[in-house]
């Protein structure tokens, strides 16, 4: 058996899990993380629970040690100083004039590398960028192109539902979301009504598209002939909520009918 724990690398990324490395872990403890990319500062977001080797699938990293209060302090002057790279890298790209829009930068917790987002219209030749950077933080510099969904995690904002952005909140995998979603749930489609704020389709059309599938297994389809002891005609529209379909009978009168 492993003892494992979930650990929020940052606010808004994902959590990943680790070996508890035989250290008494709890729920909201900051902790260090042993990682690829170097050791990292993260909050326990997921219980300590065993899980037997055959399931694990790959080797887990260990949780380093709890953190302490100087951890702590190097961990905020560590984001402290990720803002003022930020800024000084965007005055950088300026300079070079190149066609990208850089979002944020993160120091791992050991200053190991220094990672840079940025969203571009296309691909970016950024070597010359990326030279100067190492020549000012004397650390590995890592660039990541993002898509405008992860852009929208990243900075925020209300939804047309008006709460916060799911990918701001809670999301942590983008799942995929495809337009036979939005008819699969029969709604519009308006790219006002259906598209979030980056533009891209709403994430939520996951969340009710399985239902949407199982209840129509009980439903006729748009354009099927229906025949009961009293009505003739047509299915011209359904209502899974209400359970009920609409008949266009032969005299073009309509009929609400229960299912």
């Amino acid at each position: 058996m492993h003892k494992v724990v979930g650990v929020l690398i940052n606010e808004k990324g994902n959590t990943y899990f680790f070996s508890c490395n035989q250290l008494d872990l709890k729920k909201d403890m900051n902790v260090i993380v042993e990682t690829e990319k170097g050791l990292q500062y993260g909050k326990v977001v997921v219980n300590p629970y065993d899980v037997e080797e055959k399931d694990l699938g790959f080797p887990l990293k260990n949780v380093i040690r709890i953190a302490t209060k100087e951890d702590d302090k190097e961990y905020y002057k560590n984001k402290e100083d990720a803002k003022q790279a930020l800024e000084k890298a965007r005055n950088i790209s300026n300079q070079l004039s190149l066609n990208m829009r850089i979002i944020d930068a993160n120091y791992t917790f050991d200053r190991g590398q220094l990672l840079f987002n940025f969203l571009a219209d296309a691909r970016v030749d950024f070597r010359e960028f990326a030279k100067k950077l190492a020549q000012i933080y004397r650390t590995r510099i890592e660039l990541r192109q993002i898509g405008v969904r992860d852009k929208a995690k990243e900075i925020g904002g209300i939804g047309p539902c008006g709460r916060f952005l799911c990918c701001s909140t809670f999301l942590t995998d983008f799942n995929s979301v495809s337009i036979n979603m939005a008819k699969n749930q029969m709604l519009a489609l308006n790219p006002t009504k259906i598209n979030g704020v980056c533009g891209r389709l709403l994430c939520c059309l996951n969340y009710e598209d399985e239902i949407y599938t199982e209840m129509k297994k009980d439903f006729p389809t748009i354009g099927q002939a229906y025949k009961n002891a009293d009505i003739e005609g047509k299915v011209i529209s359904l209502n899974l909520l209400k359970r009920t379909i609409t008949i266009e009978t032969k005299n073009k009168t309509l009929v609400e009918v229960e299912i």
